[in-house]
């Protein structure tokens, strides 16, 4: 550990400047290439490939340890016990806002983490397709509320999460589309024992207390075993959704099938005011009131600044 770590008797969490943590790279080897990057880098994401080096290789790195020891740990239970099981898979969560960059955080780390020898087969699950159909959310008022917990099947996501845990041979998890903007009633994404699983989604490190008297129920992050929360300051995210918007109107928009295919004629004026409108009776109420209350449950927090680098990583004391 870098001796300029910080750390502080009331915080969970060491503290770790840029260069700090990418000191921990120790001899990581790069095996992302620019064309790599390029197809998982997201809409107005700027992470560059020093990026790459020097924040998401030691934390490869560190996963990669993560992941070893948990199949050691996996390997003495099944020893002790006397059975020869199939392989539990290791479970990544990461969350953060709407336009944050956790999906390209997603991907990144899926490329990289599948090019370890000892964990070659990684799954990347996105918690969009367990959200209710448009019909279900119309029906129950929610259409304006997409992206809030109660627009999920969480049912349905914690039961899919616990097969995959449990080893099941087949698991299938349902597809959203963006551009229909709902799920996609015929297709599937199927998830075959894969050595990690990486589960991204607005809510998936939310939790709870029960009513007194109540059994507490299950949620998703039970069953993490490692949890990443993609942090920036509020007014550096909305700004980063409205650029994301306009690009949207140029783009994805501009195609007839689109969902929001009515914003594309929208002027730049207008499109940033709409933009703005949606943040701030949808997302960013969203993040204030059931996202950004996670980030502490978190075992590592990038936090982004304005320019979208990582300059502080957080990672909760073992």
């Amino acid at each position: 550990m870098p001796t300029a770590a910080r750390s502080s008797a009331f915080s969970p969490f060491l503290e770790f400047t840029h260069d700090e943590w990418a000191e921990l790279r120790a001899s990581t080897p790069l095996t992302l290439s620019e064309a790599d990057l390029a197809r998982v880098r997201g809409i107005n994401d700027r992470l560059s490939m020093d990026e790459v080096v020097r924040i998401y290789l030691p934390l490869s790195r560190l996963l990669n340890l993560y992941v070893g020891a948990t199949q050691q740990l996996f390997r003495a239970t099944a020893e002790f016990l006397g059975n020869s099981s199939g392989k539990v898979p290791f479970i990544i969560g990461i969350a953060g806002s709407v336009a944050v960059g956790k999906s390209t955080t997603a991907r990144v780390l899926r490329e990289l983490l599948a090019r370890w020898p000892n964990h070659p087969k990684v799954d990347l699950i996105t918690t969009d397709g367990f959200l209710f159909p448009n019909r279900v959310l119309k029906t129950r008022g929610l259409m304006e509320r997409k992206g809030f917990p109660e627009s999920y099947d969480i049912r349905r996501l914690v039961e899919f999460v616990g097969d995959v845990k449990s080893g099941k041979d087949e698991v299938a998890a349902p597809v959203y589309s963006h551009l229909h903007y709902d799920i996609l009633p015929d297709e599937a994404q199927l998830v075959r024992h894969p050595d990690i699983m990486i589960i991204e989604g607005l809510n998936v490190l939310q939790a709870g207390n029960p009513p007194r008297g109540h059994r507490a129920p299950v949620f998703v992050s039970d069953f993490f075993d490692f949890s990443i929360y993609v942090d920036a300051r509020t007014s550096f995210v909305q700004r980063w959704y409205v650029e994301r918007f306009l690009t949207l109107r140029e783009t994805a928009f501009a195609n007839p099938q689109s969902y929001f295919h009515r914003y594309a004629s929208l002027s730049e004026k207008e499109a940033r005011e709409t933009a703005r409108r949606i943040w701030t009776t949808i997302n960013g109420k969203n993040l204030a009131e059931n996202i950004l209350p996670t980030r502490e449950r978190a075992h590592l927090v990038l936090e982004k600044s304005v320019d979208h680098t990582i300059e502080r990583v957080l990672l909760r004391r073992v």
